[in-house]
C-alpha cells in the first residue's frame, strides 16, 4: 500500500485518526487491501499527509486493536489475517449506512428531491 491511498480531510467533522482507521476499514472489506500486505510507516503517511506522526500512530494502534492490523516484528503494520473472503456486498453497505443517513436526513432538511439527490450521486459515482 502507498501512502497516497489514504485521503485525508483536515477539515472534516471527523478526526484525522478515525478518517484513517474508517478508510482501512473499507479498503480492507474491499479487498484493495489483502492480508499480509504491509502498510506504510508512520513516519511515511504522516510525512505524506503532513499531519502529525502521533495521530497515525492512534490510528494505526486502534485498527491493530479492532483485529484490522497486525505488527509484526521488522515487518511493520500490515493487514491482518480474515477469516474467509473478502465482505460480501451485504456487509460493505454496512459500512456505508451512516453516511447514507446522514445524506438522507441532509437532503430532507434541504428540501431536495430523491431524483436529484439519485442524480446528482450517480454523477459523483460515475466521476473516475
Amino acid at each position: 500500500m502507498d501512502a497516497s491511498l489514504l485521503i485525508i480531510q483536515p477539515t472534516a467533522s471527523d478526526p484525522i485518526y478515525r478518517q484513517i482507521v474508517d478508510q482501512l476499514r473499507r479498503l480492507i472489506a474491499s479487498g484493495q487491501l489483502v492480508s499480509g500486505e504491509t502498510l506504510p510507516s508512520v513516519r511515511e503517511v504522516a510525512g505524506f499527509h503532513a499531519v502529525n506522526p502521533m495521530t497515525v500512530s492512534r490510528a494505526y494502534s486502534l485498527a491493530e486493536s479492532e483485529g484490522l492490523l497486525e505488527r509484526l516484528r521488522g515487518k511493520g503494520m500490515v493487514v491482518a489475517a480474515r477469516r474467509g473472503g473478502g465482505d460480501s456486498e451485504a456487509e460493505r453497505l454496512q459500512l456505508l449506512e451512516p453516511a447514507l443517513l446522514d445524506l438522507s436526513r441532509k437532503a430532507q432538511e434541504l428540501e431536495l428531491g430523491s431524483e436529484q439527490v439519485l442524480l446528482r450521486l450517480r454523477q459523483l459515482l460515475e466521476t473516475p
